[in-house]
């Protein structure tokens, strides 16, 4: 891509087409437009549209997405001409020949030109005269712009309905030129198969540009895994193939799944968790509640004392250690005081089969913690593994929590919730000891089904999905200063937790929040208007006649572009080829 010198955009912006002038009544938050009659029979909302106007003795470029159009004809107006109308159904005098077509333009970025320097960004401090011509930019125009920024941008798509390339910038969350100096945390919504998962991969791939940048993927669904496992699928979602492993690996990145089969637990506490989560002590007749608690806290409390490692615990010589604590009278005062009770599970103990315990309830645990599976990790070293800083680009560490692959281990969603506050609890400890050190962590994290992790509405008596909610809360707080960023993926916008919704700088929205609940939490996000209309516009993409002609839309909100300085949402199409999005952001090799 060749850079323009800012004295190049004049003669663009009057080659381009003019499609309406500035009208009346206009104000600086939203200008009406007169659209021409060679341009009203053409698709304008949703196109790119630029002005040059005089400010404070400089030349001034604003851009803005016509949000709207509307039709006016004062005559078809008139009572007695609607009942003419009425009768002959159009009046060739006035209909159509005096229709009048307004434009509502929302400007989302300026730019002032600064001579051969290029351009710099500027406010809308004016409402230029009427008249003023309006046209529609083309990528030309958009690379004289932001020449010296080429390097820099990052293509998802096209400007909603129309052909420019949106640029947009994913900076890391380090200093330099590249970077933003804090973390962002980021959100994408939409209904399933609005193309939400496809843009969160692309958008993957936007910050692996950044060698000093950490990525990792906590995939509670096992989406991403399967596309990034070596001999998995293309990423095969929707008709679109993104080969996001090749485009990864073109990048620098390692990458590395971990699956439920190989990532180890590894403290003593996550041990009793989920010794109290399974039916090992059901079995024996200690039911949920204090009693199991206090059963599982002495029966890991002894076993630790007596030099039992974790990744031992699978072994059958341990096991019959901890058959035998749980004869021992001592040990079951703890959690039963009455001897009617302890008399009771006496009882059943011996009655049991010790074989039997061992492979159906107590192997399953332990196998969570066993360390000598084929490429097995704990958590604690594959995390310092993916945070280490070398000279080559920094890891991919995908965590498939799926249970796909659990074959032999106890797995269920409450355990599932267990290992993710481990991670969550890691990273955060990890966050705040580096950022003490005068260092950025520079990490993404992406969590697929965030609804699912952090709903908004009551949890009941779930005690470890609260505690997972509770985390993920408190990180989206305080962990930005840290270089730790979030990537929040959810089907709604209303489910998932105000706090954590509340702390996201960039949202992208996507087909299937304009009904009820959903459009109410979207109206909070970028009020009522045309802002809000034009997102109604939106189709389902699966309304589409074959996957071809699909359009995934998309609105998006914060400074994720160098033309949304202004806050003003911006609407795009996500490209549904995967050869536009390579060429377009240069991947091909």
């Amino acid at each position: 891509m060749m850079e323009r010198r800012s004295g190049e955009l004049e003669p663009l912006v009057g080659q381009a087409e003019r499609i309406g002038v500035i009208g009346s009544p206009s104000s600086t938050g939203e200008l009406s437009l007169d659209i021409l009659g060679a341009a009203v029979s053409r698709k304008l909302v949703g196109e790119l549209a630029l002005f040059r106007y005089l400010q404070d003795g400089s030349v001034h470029y604003a851009l803005g997405q016509l949000t709207e159009i509307e039709l006016r004809n004062i005559w078809h107006e008139d009572p007695t001409m609607r009942s003419l109308i009425r009768e002959r159904g159009r009046v060739d005098a006035i209909s159509e020949r005096q229709d009048t077509h307004l434009g509502k333009m929302a400007i989302s970025a300026v730019f002032q030109a600064r001579g051969q320097g290029g351009y710099e960004p500027g406010i809308l401090g004016t409402v230029p005269p009427t008249g003023t011509p309006v046209h529609l930019v083309t990528d030309a125009m958009l690379q004289a712009i932001l020449g010296r920024y080429r390097e820099q941008l990052f293509y998802l798509g096209r400007v909603y309905g129309s052909t420019p390339k949106l640029p947009l910038w994913f900076k890391h969350f380090g200093r330099g030129p590249e970077g933003a100096g804090e973390a962002y945390h980021l959100g994408i919504f939409g209904k399933t198969g609005s193309g939400k998962s496809v843009l969160a991969k692309m958008i993957l791939v936007a910050y692996a540009r950044h060698p000093e940048m950490s990525l990792l993927v906590l995939d509670p669904q096992g989406e991403f895994s399967r596309d990034l496992r070596k001999g998995g699928g293309e990423g095969a979602e929707e008709g679109f193939r993104l080969p996001l492993r090749r485009l990864l690996e073109a990048l620098g990145r390692q990458i590395v799944v971990l699956s439920v089969r190989n990532l180890v637990l590894d403290t003593w506490e996550l041990f009793k968790e989920i010794l109290y989560e399974s039916d090992f002590f059901q079995m024996l007749s200690v039911r949920k509640g204090e009693n199991r608690e206090s059963a599982c806290d002495i029966l890991a409390e002894r076993l630790r004392r007596g030099r039992v490692r974790l990744g031992d615990l699978h072994e059958r010589p341990v096991f019959d250690r901890a058959w035998r604590l749980l004869h021992e009278e001592q040990v079951q005062k703890v959690f039963y005081r009455s001897k009617e009770s302890r008399d009771r599970f006496d009882e059943m103990l011996r009655g049991a089969d010790p074989d039997e315990f061992y492979e159906l309830h107590w192997r399953p645990v332990a196998e969570l913690f066993n360390e000598g599976r084929d490429g097995a990790k704990r958590i604690d070293r594959a995390l310092g593994w993916l945070l280490r800083r070398g000279d080559g680009g920094r890891p991919v560490l995908v965590i498939d929590l799926s249970g796909e692959r659990a074959e032999g281990m106890l797995w269920s969603d409450r355990i599932q919730a267990i290992v993710i506050r481990r991670l969550l609890d890691w990273l955060s400890i990890v966050a705040e000891r580096h950022y003490h050190e005068g260092e950025s962590l520079n990490t993404l994290v992406v969590i697929d089904e965030a609804h699912r992790l952090a709903p908004r509405g009551s949890l009941g008596d779930d005690d470890a999905a609260d505690a997972v909610r509770r985390v993920l809360i408190d990180a989206a707080r305080t962990t930005r200063k840290y270089g730790l960023g979030w990537l929040f993926i959810s089907q709604t916008l209303s489910s998932l937790h105000a706090e954590i919704v509340q702390q996201l700088r960039i949202l992208f929205f996507g087909f299937g929040l304009g009904q009820g609940a959903e459009r109410e939490a979207l109206r909070q996000h970028i009020g009522t208007g045309p802002a809000l209309d034009l997102y109604q516009l939106f189709r389902d993409p699966h309304s589409a006649f074959d996957m071809e002609s699909r359009q995934y839309s998309f609105m998006t909100v914060g400074p994720v572009s160098p033309l949304s300085f202004s806050g003003t949402p911006l609407f795009m199409n996500v490209f549904n080829k995967v050869e536009d999005f390579i060429g377009a952001n240069g991947l091909e090799g």
